[in-house]
């Protein structure tokens, strides 16, 4: 048995699935932080987030995932996760992080295996043999309830930390002024636990529920689920839009469950599952989109003082409570309109710097922090002007 459960685990470092993660998380940190330093000359937080968040945010959507995905008996077909491992390496080298959501890749790849079924193609990888399965054996009736798992997954993960992962980016406006828009791009990994096809399962609990697929002996593995998010906001603040987008995705993936659930009085109601699950995750992408592209910049230069684009992390700034789409109207009593006039006033009580800002409700609040020789020189204040 124990030589049974580290080849489950084996198989999750032997995918590599994985290893395309790790780098293609390296590389968003990489190119975000390039181009913050070539636009601010500063990053705003470091390279590592990507990398670091890829690893650390999933394990307790993994742990409730692999439990469910196991009690309920979900099994799933090596064809598919074989077409998947495929299908989700050639998003992530690509960058198309517009079609990374879990619900494209899982339906992309059961397309993939019927395509190979239906055309009788057979291609030797190596490590193992990609193949059709036919659509008869129930199978994508696990794969729609996983991929409405994964959906809910992600609206969970893009209200956590979308806004955050939002990085700025300067365009001009329809009257020529600088204004910022901000792009959020993530990955995550969900470290998942899968019933296959094998001997693992009937050998040490036979009595194990287990979703007929065409097989009577099953075993579990441990696979890399990945999924990705891309996100532009310019009308919007981040930290507003992106929860709406996630309730929206929640709603979607709550239409998928439940379309995947009447697959099990009839069948052909697992691909309308997912297929509903695409077209409204592709209709929320779209109609967002589309709103944030029509409107105004709501991060633009403001006459009654200076807006905040973006606060570094560990700053004066972010120490007073200042955060993105705030104006900065006075500093030390003085009224400010541009980073110059900000930067004076600061010094004219640097050892105790007193705010007035006008929150995102537009209401005046008071800040102040003392400011000390080895802060940051310029409080940590990205600003529009």
């Amino acid at each position: 048995m124990l030589t049974d459960f580290l080849m489950a685990i084996a198989m999750f470092f032997l995918n590599p699935v994985f290893y395309v993660a790790l780098f293609a998380a390296t590389m968003l940190g990489y190119f975000r932080v390039k181009k913050e330093r070539r636009i601010f000359r500063t990053r705003i937080v470091y390279g590592g987030t990507e990398f670091k968040r890829l690893l650390k945010d999933g394990w307790l959507y993994a742990l409730i995932l692999s439990v469910i995905v196991a009690a309920a008996g979900l099994a799933v077909p090596m064809e598919w996760l074989i077409a998947l491992s495929i299908v989700s390496i050639i998003v992530m080298l690509t960058g198309f992080y517009h079609l990374a959501s879990f619900v494209y890749l899982a339906s992309a790849s059961a397309l993939v295996v019927w395509l190979f079924e239906a055309n009788d193609w057979t291609i030797n990888l190596g490590f193992a043999e990609m193949t059709g399965r036919g659509l008869a054996d129930g199978w994508l009736i696990s794969v729609a309830l996983i991929a409405g798992l994964l959906l809910f997954i992600e609206s969970r993960m893009v209200e956590k930390s979308a806004a955050a992962a939002a990085s700025p980016r300067l365009h001009k406006s329809a009257r020529g002024l600088r204004a910022a828009a901000y792009i959020s791009r993530r990955l995550w990994l969900i470290p998942a636990v899968l019933i296959v096809p094998g001997e693992m399962v009937s050998e040490y609990a036979p009595y194990w529920p287990q979703l007929p697929i065409g097989e009577s002996a099953f075993s579990f593995i441990l696979f890399p689920l990945v999924f990705g998010f891309q996100g532009r906001s310019k009308r919007t603040l981040p930290v507003y839009l992106y929860p709406k987008i996630a309730k929206s995705v929640a709603w979607s993936a709550v239409l998928t469950i439940v379309l995947a659930l009447f697959g099990f009085l009839w069948q052909p109601m697992a691909i309308i599952a997912l297929a509903a699950g695409v077209l409204f995750r592709l209709g929320i992408s779209l109609y967002y989109a589309q709103k944030e592209r029509s409107g105004n910049y709501t991060v633009t230069p403001q006459a009654q003082g200076v807006m905040i684009i973006d606060v570094l992390p560990g700053s004066p700034a972010e120490k007073m409570g200042l955060v993105r789409g705030e104006i900065i109207r006075k500093v030390n009593g003085t009224t400010v309109t541009n980073e110059t006039e900000l930067y004076e006033a600061i010094q004219l009580n640097a050892a105790h710097c007193r705010l007035e800002v006008i929150d995102h409700n537009l209401e005046m609040r008071l800040r102040q922090h003392v400011v000390f020789r080895h802060d940051h020189h310029r409080l940590g204040l990205l600003i529009v002007e």
